[in-house]
């Protein structure tokens, strides 16, 4: 149940609004369901047949404004305050008798018409839906006072909250107070009437956010704005230097052919030019960018290099959230980064799903949590080598990255749900979950063909090989993770193990080296997770068409999992430079 609060000076337009059809035609009987004495004119249900509905509704105004009249310039300026009511999709059809008793209760809860009390402000409830009501109520008592309300809209959604569980409806999660603003109905309509997909608010919020991420300097994040396509405007101080900025679309104008400007406030609270500062001054990165040859593989190409990098980043990040530590806090708007620099970057196939992650997961970026030393050069700068890189290809080496990538980004979204879960940000958890949702989505597009060549590969292992790795799979993994009637889904990790004992490493190490970076019981598939570690810890090929060579230090002797954990487990600030795997 969703209310939604306004406040206005026009009580007889507003009700003219609510009784008349609607911009399209969408109302239908509207009908009074209760009022401040159960006994006010209604228009369209009036029981002289002779009667004048635009009369009635005059008398209607007239009598909610009587006290506003009464109390003169002691009324406040803005005296009618409006509460649209919604039912969530699902919901059962209420009656008119339940819309009523929800009406008196919202109003109880922002004290506008307080339970027994004679002097309470006058209000009607209007249905002209089966799913929502809208109440109107004129702020001035009986008494000729101003009711004294306080945080209306959190009283009123704490209201709806208690009336969701009393009455069985969908139970919607309560906020607080970090969600942008969402498109008023004004600007949907237009974006309807124009064709557009979504509301301009909607489409500048994510062209913002893109240009933010990875984004070095402020310079650079207002140089992408422009290549974007946006105009922007800046808002100067008297000596010249900038406050603040405005972003509006090409050809979005108002009746006066002026160009609708939004500030990036009015975007999401963490877009205002201040916010945007700190957050480029807590993750200061480094602005070079990569040579061909930097990972110490030159023959893997640039989008497919940074997302190996980007993978044992983002690994890093869970292990932060698992923690359970506020400071991992900074991490959360880091992964948002992360998730819009690979959504512009990725192969057409998984493109829609990853958008949809990317701007689900923006909701788990924000809450009152506030990190006291915010560290996040690791993984803004993952996110610009990933920019900077380029497109992936959907196949290849490109495509394998990028199911490694995705495998891992999956675990970090459902980190940051249990982080945010164990907080009661109700909001941010579910955001976390649906953004989980679509992440695996884009894997299972991603991964598709790799994992199928994998195991393939694996099914044709000689009997003895194969019989020997899958004696280190049953022996390393526990029996709840994976249950040995499972064994035949494990052909790709059996491959993947052939291949890292062919590589030179040692098969059963490297394989505990890969159960022991972080928990698997909230991996999908255990085997797939286990396949992309290994394939980054042994710096196998993703793709396993690719060639696989011998580490290059390789002396006769196979590291041990004690000393590739003791490099790899945290990755350095930058991890471009992080040093060549040997």
């Amino acid at each position: 149940m969703i209310p939604k609060i306004r406040r206005g000076s026009r009580t007889r337009g507003l009700l003219a609004y609510l009784f008349g059809p609607g911009k399209n035609e969408e109302h239908t009987d509207a009908h009074l369901v209760g009022s401040w004495d159960g006994f006010a004119p209604d228009p369209s249900r009036d029981p002289n047949p002779d009667a004048d509905p635009n009369a009635t509704l005059s008398r209607l105004a007239a009598a909610l404004d009587l006290r506003v009249k009464q109390a003169g310039v002691r009324a406040p300026a803005e005296h009618v305050w409006h509460c649209s009511v919604r039912t969530a999709p699902g919901d059962r059809t209420l009656s008119d008798q339940e819309w009523n008793g929800i009406a008196q209760r919202i109003l109880h809860a922002v004290n506008i018409a307080p339970k027994d009390d004679p002097d309470g402000c006058r209000w009607v409830a209007v249905r002209h839906a089966d799913d929502h009501i809208h109440i109107l109520a004129t702020m001035v008592r009986g008494d000729l006072r101003r009711p004294r309300m306080h945080f209306d809209k959190k009283q009123a959604q704490a209201e709806c909250r208690a009336v969701e569980e009393e009455m069985g409806l969908r139970r919607l999660h309560a906020g607080d107070g970090t969600a942008p603003k969402n498109p008023t109905s004004a600007e949907r309509f237009k974006a309807e009437r124009t064709g557009r997909p979504e509301a301009p608010r909607e489409t500048l919020r994510e062209a913002v956010r893109q240009a933010l991420a990875g984004a070095a300097t402020e310079a650079e994040f207002f140089t992408r704005l422009h290549e974007a396509g946006l105009r922007v405007e800046m808002r100067n101080a008297p000596s010249g230097d900038a406050l603040g900025y405005n972003v509006a679309l090409p050809g979005d104008r108002n009746r006066d052919n002026e160009p609708i400007w939004f500030a990036g406030s009015t975007l999401a609270p963490d877009l205002s030019l201040p916010k945007i500062r700190r957050r480029l001054a807590d993750g200061t990165i480094d602005q070079t960018i990569p040579s061909a040859t930097s990972s110490g593989r030159p023959d893997w190409s640039p989008p497919a290099r940074e997302r190996r990098n980007a993978t044992a980043v983002a690994e890093h990040a869970a292990i932060l959230l698992d923690s359970d530590d506020d400071q991992a806090a900074a991490q959360l708007v880091g992964i948002g980064e992360l998730l819009d620099a690979v959504a512009q970057t990725s192969p057409a196939a998984t493109r829609a799903e990853l958008g949809a992650a990317a701007r689900a997961f923006e909701r788990a970026t924000r809450s009152h949590v506030r990190a006291e030393r915010a560290d996040t050069r690791a993984i803004r700068s993952a996110a610009r080598g990933i920019i900077h890189a380029g497109r992936a290809l959907g196949r290849g080496e490109d495509g394998g990255t990028t199911a490694m990538l995705l495998s891992t980004m999956v675990l970090v979204a459902l980190a940051a749900a249990r982080w945010h879960s164990a907080r009661g940000h109700s909001q941010q958890a579910a955001a976390s979950r649906r953004a989980a949702g679509h992440l695996r989505a884009a894997y299972r597009q991603a991964a598709a063909t790799p994992m199928q060549a994998l195991s393939d590969q694996g099914r044709v292992l000689p009997a003895a090989e194969r019989s020997a790795h899958e004696a280190t799979i049953r022996a390393a993994l526990p029996k709840d993770v994976l249950p040995a009637d499972n064994l035949p889904t494990t052909d790709a990790l059996a491959a993947t193990l052939a291949q890292a004992e062919q590589a030179g490493h040692d098969p059963k190490a490297l394989l505990q080296q890969a159960i022991d970076m972080r928990e698997l019981n909230t991996a999908e598939d255990v085997t797939d997770v286990l396949v992309w570690r290994l394939r980054r810890l042994a710096q196998l090929p993703a793709h396993p068409g690719e060639r696989t060579r011998r580490p290059k230090a390789a002396t006769g002797q196979t590291k041990t999992a004690a000393n590739r954990t003791s490099t790899r487990t945290a990755p350095p600030s930058d991890p471009r430079n992080r040093p060549p795997r040997r």
